[in-house]
């Protein structure tokens, strides 16, 4: 390790607080998490899982925690051990990194949503995500929001890009994802609007 890896790890050793990563991803999801100050002391558990219906990652609270204060809220982010083909599937850490830390940015955009709801808006939202495809779509445009305003926007898009792009993937896959997500287009017409709103110097 070079002087400036050694210089990385040390700046993203303080957001490793409260978290329980797997060893084999740890770099991506600090990176991820360095985006999220405000998360720095909320517990988060990252999870590998071997099967996630339809889904690649996801987060979702602890629902033992809820009710109690909102500052002791805990949340898991479950994240699929294999990452599935048409005809095969590779270790989900073997991804590009900036591919994974723009998937695991994403899900954390999630948990900054949640972190800012009731317990009745949690509730709300778990009916409005199982049965609604609107609400789905409002979901998953905000947790993007939030990763493009803390800063994420490229990853993101490489992120999007992979997926919707990737010769591979079933098809089913990558027409959810252009159904219910924002489009890499989408998130550079966003990058755009944030910059027209800064104060000139």
């Amino acid at each position: 390790m070079n002087n400036s890896d050694m210089e990385m790890s040390e700046s993203l050793d303080r957001f490793r607080e409260k978290k329980k990563i797997p060893k084999v991803i740890e770099n991506e999801v600090l990176k991820a998490l360095s985006f999220y100050p405000e998360l720095q002391s909320v517990p988060i558990d990252f999870v590998f899982k071997q099967n996630i219906k339809k889904s690649v990652m996801q987060a979702q609270p602890k629902i033992e925690t809820m009710f109690s204060s909102r500052k002791n809220w805990a949340y898991q982010i479950n994240i699929s051990a294999l990452f599935k083909l048409t005809k095969t599937a590779i270790p989900i850490h073997q991804i590009p990194e900036d591919i994974l830390v723009g998937w695991i940015g994403h899900e954390l955009g999630h948990i900054m949503d949640y972190h800012n709801r009731s317990i009745f808006g949690m509730v709300r939202f778990g009916f409005g995500y199982l049965f609604s495809t609107k609400y789905i779509q409002q979901a998953e445009k905000t947790a993007d929001t939030f990763a493009v305003t803390h800063g994420l926007a490229f990853y993101i898009i490489e992120t999007k890009n992979f997926i919707l792009n990737h010769a591979e993937l079933p098809e089913r896959y990558k027409q959810k994802i252009a159904r219910l997500y924002l489009s890499p287009d989408d998130i550079v017409e966003q990058v755009r609007l944030l910059e027209a709103q800064k104060p000139a110097l």
